[in-house]
C-alpha cells in the first residue's frame, strides 16, 4: 500500500439479513439444507475509494445512502461482508451523538475513557486535559454526568476529546449541525487547521456549501453505491440538481425552446440594447417550464457587459428568460459564488416582496437587479441566475444556471465602508419588462 494513502477502501459492500417474522431467523439456522428465509439487504454495494495525506473528502447523499455505515466500517465499528479497509494512521472519529462515552460517568471521567479507547495513557491525557477543557468550553458541567448533557454539550465534549488527541486522521459523520454557530465556526477553524497540518479528514454533511468550502473532493453516495466522486464543487452541483428537480447529471441546454433569443430590446423598456452573453454552454438543470436564455453584467446606466471591475461598483444584472408554460408565482434570483464555488451571496425577486405577476407561455422576461457590488478579495467569481415557480420554502425550480456569469475582482479598497454588503437588500432595485 501507498503511505501517502492513509485511507484505502477496496470494493466494500455490507450486506444485512432481512427476516419477515422473527423466527424465519431460528428456523434458518436449524434448517438441514440451509435454506434461506432472509432477503440480503445491501447498505453499502463496491464502493471504492482513496483519500491521501493532507486532503478532505467530503461525503454526501441523502439519508439512508450509506455514507455512517461507510465511516464505521472505515473506523472499524463494523465490519464489511466484502472488500477490505487499509488504514495508515492513528484515527480519532466523531460518529453518533455520544458514541464512545457512558452516560453514568462524569465528563471529565470520559475524557479519560475515550482517551484509553483511542490508545492514550492516563499521563497522556493529563497533558492534554488543560486543551480538551478549554475547547469544549462547558465550565462547572464537566463535572457532571453526561446522562445529563443537552446534544450540544455532548458534540462539545466528543469533538474537544476526537481533535485533541493528535489523530493523524479525523472522521466526522454531522455531529457538527447540533453545535451553535460560534461553536460550529471553532470547529471549522480546527479542521482547516488540521489539513494545514497534513492531516486526513472525511467530513460527512448535509451541507454542500460547507462541503464544497472544506472538501477539496467529494464522493457521492446513492442507495448503498458510489454514484460519483471528484471536485467537491463539479459534485456538489451534480447533487444539488439530482436532489432539487431528479436530474442525476448538470447537462447543458442549447436555448432551442427560445426562438429569437437575441431579439432587440424595445426602447420603451431600456434605453439600449444589452450585450447578451448566452448561458447554452453552461451546466444546468430544472423542469423546463422557463428557460434562462442569456445574461448580462454591466455598470448602473449601461448595457455594455463587463467582466473586470472594483469591488463596491453599482451594478445591474440581466437575466433574459424564455417562458414555455404558464407561471403564476415567478422567482426570479441568482447566486454569487467564488472561485471554490462557496455561497458568498444571492438575492430573489420573493425575498425582496416584490410581486413580479404571471409569466405566460410564449413570453420573453427581463428581470434586472441593481445592486451595489460587495467590497470581496481580488479573485473570479460567478454568478448563478434561476427561475422558479411558488414561495421561498415551496417551489418548483424551472432553470437553475451554474456559474452563468464569470467577474474578475480586480482591486478593493478594503477599508471603505463594507454596509453594501450587508444591507444589500435595502439597495436593490429589480424591474421586469416584456420584450
Amino acid at each position: 500500500m501507498n503511505n501517502d494513502l492513509p485511507i484505502t477502501v477496496d470494493s466494500i459492500s455490507k450486506a444485512y439479513k432481512l427476516y419477515t417474522k422473527p423466527i424465519d431467523r431460528l428456523k434458518e439456522s436449524f434448517n438441514p439444507f440451509r435454506k434461506k428465509y432472509h432477503k440480503d439487504f445491501f447498505a453499502l454495494r463496491d464502493v471504492s475509494f482513496a483519500a491521501k495525506k493532507g486532503e478532505v473528502v467530503g461525503i454526501i447523499g441523502k439519508n439512508g445512502s450509506g455514507k455512517s455505515t461507510l465511516l464505521q466500517i472505515i473506523t472499524g465499528v463494523l465490519t464489511p461482508t466484502a472488500g477490505s479497509v487499509d488504514i495508515r494512521g492513528r484515527v480519532s472519529a466523531l460518529l453518533e451523538l455520544g458514541a464512545g462515552f457512558n452516560p453514568e460517568l462524569s465528563g471529565i471521567e470520559n475524557v479519560y475513557f475515550k482517551s484509553s479507547l483511542l490508545g492514550f495513557s492516563t499521563s497522556e491525557t493529563d497533558a492534554k486535559i488543560d486543551d480538551i477543557l478549554a475547547f469544549a468550553g462547558i465550565g462547572e458541567f464537566i463535572k457532571q454526568p453526561v446522562k445529563t448533557y443537552s446534544s450540544g454539550m455532548f458534540v462539545r465534549l466528543a469533538f474537544a476529546v476526537a481533535i485533541n488527541v493528535d489523530p493523524d486522521i479525523l472522521i466526522i459523520d454531522e455531529a457538527l449541525s447540533v453545535g451553535d454557530f460560534r461553536f460550529q465556526q471553532k470547529c471549522l477553524r480546527k479542521i482547516k487547521e488540521f489539513k494545514e497540518n497534513n492531516k486526513t479528514i472525511l467530513f460527512v454533511s448535509h451541507s454542500t456549501h460547507s462541503v464544497i468550502e472544506f472538501c477539496d473532493r467529494a464522493l457521492w453516495l446513492m442507495d448503498g453505491m458510489m454514484k460519483d466522486i471528484g471536485p467537491a464543487n463539479t459534485i456538489c452541483q451534480k447533487y444539488m440538481a439530482y436532489m432539487s428537480s431528479g436530474e442525476d447529471d448538470t447537462g447543458t441546454h442549447d436555448g432551442s425552446s427560445a426562438p429569437n433569443e437575441f431579439a432587440s430590446i424595445p426602447h420603451n423598456k431600456l434605453t439600449k440594447e444589452v450585450e447578451w452573453e448566452s448561458v447554452s454552454h453552461c451546466g444546468s438543470f430544472g423542469d423546463g417550464g422557463a428557460e434562462i436564455t442569456a445574461v448580462c453584467l454591466a455598470m448602473k446606466g449601461e448595457t455594455k457587459r463587463v467582466k473586470a471591475f472594483e469591488g463596491g461598483a453599482r451594478v445591474v444584472f440581466y437575466v433574459k428568460i424564455a417562458i414555455n408554460v404558464t407561471i403564476e408565482q415567478p422567482i426570479v434570483g441568482f447566486h454569487l459564488c467564488d472561485s471554490r464555488g462557496v455561497h458568498i451571496l444571492g438575492m430573489n425577486t420573493y425575498a425582496l416582496g416584490l410581486t413580479l405577476g404571471t409569466f405566460h407561455a410564449g413570453e420573453t422576461k427581463i428581470v434586472a437587479f441593481e445592486f451595489d457590488f460587495p467590497f470581496l478579495h481580488i479573485g473570479n467569481y460567478a454568478f448563478s441566475p434561476a427561475i422558479a415557480n411558488g414561495t421561498q420554502l415551496t417551489n418548483v425550480k424551472h432553470h437553475w444556471i451554474h456559474d452563468a456569469y464569470l467577474v474578475d475582482i480586480q482591486s478593493t479598497d478594503i477599508n471603505q465602508k463594507l454596509g453594501h454588503y450587508l444591507v444589500i437588500k435595502d439597495n436593490v432595485d429589480v424591474t421586469c419588462s416584456n420584450m
